[in-house]
């Protein structure tokens, strides 16, 4: 039988600690107390536990204070603030520190619930990861792969566990989501990290320049082939080779692309000697290659030889706790470029960033959060430093209905609408987090969501 959860609930409320010790005993948890902040610093250090749920207003040592203390002692323990005085800065204080969600007094006790099992489910991931990262080095960091969402860590959790292998990886995933990213983070950590990782843009080049870029060719072998010149191929022996956007290359170099995973062996254009190499493959694609498989337009031999590891990064609308965090990195980085000073985003900034759909994904973000650092004028980024310009020309991302316009519904109610689905969206279908989101109850996000879902199917 697998152990309990830990958890320690800090308030300095009596009254309110044990009820919340009684309550979460009650759903299965081994629940320990502690009725300040030093206290529970302490009771961290000498015990590990699975979550600290945790009061923000204590005497001596508060809330703020507490959480960097133990996430100095244990950075993989989720903590989860509590808090009579909701204010929206006081969340982004507590999330930008390291806080893992932030919850209002008096408490849901449903949301609470559903928070307290995520958060010790994403413990034991993050603890998972932390060793395998112990195990084989830091190099994930230097990749500045970033997200505590449960999605990115179980992904984080395959790639180290695949690194040191010598499988071929297909990655999927939707444009600008980081796929290679991904693929660096494969390289670096596996026992080719000392040789070269070569990369191409399989979209990028026509068949012929495409066979020449992996293949190489001998001098004279078509028009402008002065010299011999080696290919990707060559240049990443012993090493890796990322084909980017594999699903764009034509069926004859498919074709030519399934020789080289079943012989390792590749000939020059223009050349008849066979040249033996050692190349680990790394794909990537952001269509569905089965499906392309099944309409005809990507060989299922060759489908096979690339997914002997499937990995999907998946998008950011899915993973938007990330979103804070990723955001704040961006700005760090943007602002220390373009030599600003900025102290970070308005509460009104990140709310609009966390409403949004993210069509583009990561790329977006970091476009997005680039352009409202050159162009802020403030101290801080503010919501109307935010713009977003595929969703002001009409191009918005889609919320989980698949559309933006619906008949019968007004301009206001649309726009109504659209910020509800986005906020789903973001917090992965959690009405009790999109309610938070938006400012609103969860028995109001309810009756909207009833105003807004068609006859006879639920939003």
């Amino acid at each position: 039988m697998s152990k309990k959860p830990d958890i320690l609930i800090v308030d300095d409320d009596d009254a309110h600690r044990m009820m919340l010790k009684k309550l979460i005993g009650g759903w299965g948890y081994n629940v320990f107390e502690a009725n300040d902040g030093r206290t529970a610093i302490e009771a961290v250090r000498q015990r590990p536990v699975d979550l600290v749920l945790m009061d923000i207003r204590m005497a001596e040592i508060s809330g703020i204070e507490a959480l960097e203390r133990i996430r100095q002692l244990d950075a993989a323990v989720p903590v989860v603030i509590m808090t009579a005085y909701a204010s929206v800065e006081t969340a982004v204080s507590a999330l930008k520190k390291g806080a893992y969600d932030y919850l209002t007094k008096p408490l849901n006790f449903d949301e609470l619930q559903i928070v307290i099992a995520r958060a010790t489910e994403h413990s034991a991931l993050k603890k998972e990861n932390v060793y395998l990262k112990q195990r084989l080095g830091e190099t994930f960091d230097r990749q500045r792969i970033i997200g505590r969402s449960d999605a990115m860590l179980r992904l984080l959790e395959t790639v180290e566990q695949v690194a040191p292998s010598e499988a071929t990886v297909l990655i999927s995933g939707e444009s600008g989501t980081g796929k290679e990213m991904i693929a660096n983070a494969i390289h670096f950590n596996s026992r080719r990290r000392e040789a070269p990782f070569i990369k191409i843009n399989c979209a990028a080049l026509s068949e012929t320049l495409l066979e020449s870029e992996l293949f190489g060719h001998e001098k004279g072998a078509f028009t402008g082939a002065d010299r011999r010149r080696e290919g990707k191929f060559v240049q990443a022996d012993t090493g890796s080779l990322f084909l980017d956007e594999v699903s764009e290359m034509s069926p004859a170099m498919q074709v030519k692309l399934l020789r080289v995973l079943q012989e390792r062996e590749i000939t020059r254009v223009g050349g008849a000697d066979v040249i033996r190499v050692d190349v680990r493959v790394i794909a990537a694609s952001n269509k569905d290659l089965k499906k392309e498989v099944r309409e005809g337009r990507f060989r299922e031999d060759l489908f096979y030889r690339l997914n002997v590891v499937a990995l999907t990064v998946p998008p950011l609308r899915e993973r938007g706790e990330d979103i804070p965090i990723l955001a704040q990195s961006f700005l760090q980085r943007f602002a220390q470029l373009n030599a600003r000073s900025l102290e970070g985003f308005a509460p009104g900034a990140l709310q609009k960033l966390l409403r949004y759909g993210w069509p583009g994904n990561v790329r977006e973000l970091s476009n997005t959060v680039e352009r409202a650092v050159v162009l802020a004028r403030g101290d801080r980024l503010d919501e109307a430093d935010i713009i977003f310009p595929m969703a002001d020309s009409g191009c918005a991302a889609p919320g989980p209905s698949g559309t933006i316009q619906d008949e019968g519904l007004g301009p206001l109610e649309e726009v109504e609408k659209r910020t509800i689905l986005e906020a789903l969206a973001a917090s992965g279908g959690n009405k009790s987090e999109a309610a938070r989101r938006l400012g609103i109850t969860r028995k109001t996000l309810r009756k909207k969501l009833e105003k807004y879902e068609p006859e006879g199917k639920r939003i």
